[in-house]
């Protein structure tokens, strides 16, 4: 019986490895794999491996704010204010109860 698990576990060994053909991929069932230009809206362009043949990106780490430390997206009517807004007449009720 130990042997028998010693032989299965020294294929699996020799098989991670590529030893003896029985580890290799099979041929003609894999994609072709090339290197591409990528693209990105902001103009960046940067050279990545893919199966496709191009790619376009709506943001890469050139124009992401994570990135540079920028934020280019401003939100016109922010959000604390579009807040107090639509809850300035419950604020106003509160603070006549109270007095």
């Amino acid at each position: 019986m130990f042997e028998k698990v010693l032989s299965i576990s020294l294929k699996f060994i020799l098989a991670r490895k590529g030893v003896g053909g029985i580890g290799t991929m099979k041929n003609g069932i894999h994609p072709e794999y090339h290197t591409i230009n990528a693209a990105c809206a902001c103009g960046n362009t940067f050279e990545l491996g893919s199966i496709m043949k191009e790619m376009k990106v709506e943001i890469c780490s050139a124009c992401h704010p994570f990135f540079t430390g920028k934020q280019k997206l401003i939100d016109s009517a922010g959000r604390i204010e579009k807040f107090k807004q639509r809850y300035a007449q419950h604020y106003a009720k509160l603070g006549k109860d109270k007095s």
